[in-house]
């Protein structure tokens, strides 16, 4: 039966890369000389480190740019509040989402169900699938995903016929 799944993941190569050129671009820039501007990512969240909010926001700026520049989707950055640390320094953690949450993905079951088209959506682990009998009406679903999910950057990988 052809099917294919619903995924929501990063390409992590280019976020690294994204992190790596806002660091170089925070070392050379004038205004961000002699403060405690800084970015660094350990495993699928950026940390954010600065002396004041306006300078986090500096640097989510430049982030946000090199994501862009590099094909990113920035839908996928979960950006938290700031918080203080020691002295007048604070730091913000931004989350880069992998995998659709349960809540979402039951919103995506419903959404085919609803549609009254002859296919299943299954949610297993981190993404959907999707099958049914006709090609057609798998693409008539990767449109209507598309137009009603618009605030996760959703990709259908594992087309099968």
């Amino acid at each position: 039966m052809p099917s294919f799944d619903t995924v929501c993941e990063a390409n992590f190569v280019e976020v690294k890369n994204a992190v790596e050129n806002t660091a170089k671009e925070i070392g050379t820039r004038f205004d961000f000389k002699g403060t405690s501007a800084a970015i660094e990512l350990k495993d699928k969240e950026i940390t954010l480190f600065g002396d004041a909010e306006f300078q986090l926001q500096q640097v989510e700026d430049i982030l946000r740019g090199k994501l862009t520049k590099r094909s990113v989707d920035v839908r996928f950055l979960d950006v938290q509040k700031p918080q203080k640390m020691g002295g007048d320094k604070v730091k913000q953690v931004v989350r880069v989402r992998n995998g659709i949450d349960s809540e979402q993905a039951k919103k995506i079951q419903r959404l085919i169900k609803d549609s009254k088209m002859k296919l299943q959506a299954a949610i297993q682990e981190d993404k959907v699938r999707v099958t049914g009998a006709k090609r057609d009406d798998l693409q008539a679903a990767m449109a209507l995903i598309r137009k009603e999910v618009a605030d996760l950057p959703l990709g259908f990988d594992n087309f099968r016929d």
